[in-house]
């Protein structure tokens, strides 16, 4: 396996009907990313979009896979083993409803906290033992169900905030790669 390199994974759901919805957080952050690095995400034959290259001088391939969240474990595995990445060299960009909006936290390992994207990676992969960028989302408002809320569209009052959480969740992910788990969350877990 190759030690050089780092796998970084944006969940989210293809369409266009979920591009903007608090789900694809993941690759919200993944296209912040890709911008960074200077590239264009390509088709890869892993069911997956990739770009390569380097981010704070770390060599990195750039995911978002193409199925639905709740497949993504297939694709990243795919992406693991055609570029020879360690588990521990894979960080999964991802919404969460337990954290609230604005708030981030980075961990490695650990359980899955219901959501069913890291379910699927967590069996995909053999273990949780893979890093994790978790973007708060906050709970769903009264009665609404998890997974209703997850597939809706930001508030107004979140989108004027949510190009600033996006761009602080990508300054972790570069802080994690650069300076290690540690220094990330004494940084960004707020």
């Amino acid at each position: 396996m190759a030690d050089d390199v780092w796998l970084v994974v944006g969940l989210g759901n293809p369409g266009p009907e979920f591009e903007t919805t608090r789900h694809n957080a993941g690759w919200l952050v993944a296209d912040i990313l890709a911008d960074r690095m200077g590239g264009k995400f390509k088709a890869h034959k892993a069911h997956a979009q990739v770009v390569e290259g380097r981010l704070v001088g770390q060599r990195v391939v750039l995911a978002k896979p193409r199925s639905y969240m709740n497949l993504s474990g297939g694709p990243i595995v795919g992406l693991r083993d055609f570029f020879k990445v360690e588990r521990d060299r894979i960080v999964i960009l991802h919404d969460e409803l337990d954290i609230p909006f604005g708030t981030l936290r980075l961990k490695i390992g650990g359980g899955d906290n219901g959501h069913n994207g890291l379910k699927n990676i967590t069996r995909a992969l053999g273990g949780p033992d893979y890093h994790r960028v978790r973007v708060g989302i906050g709970r769903p408002p009264g009665s609404l169900a998890p997974a209703d809320f997850v597939l809706r569209q930001f508030s107004a009052a979140e989108r004027k905030e949510l190009g600033v959480h996006l761009e602080r969740a990508a300054d972790s992910v570069e802080t994690l790669l650069c300076d290690g788990l540690d220094r990330a969350q004494n940084l960004y877990n707020s």
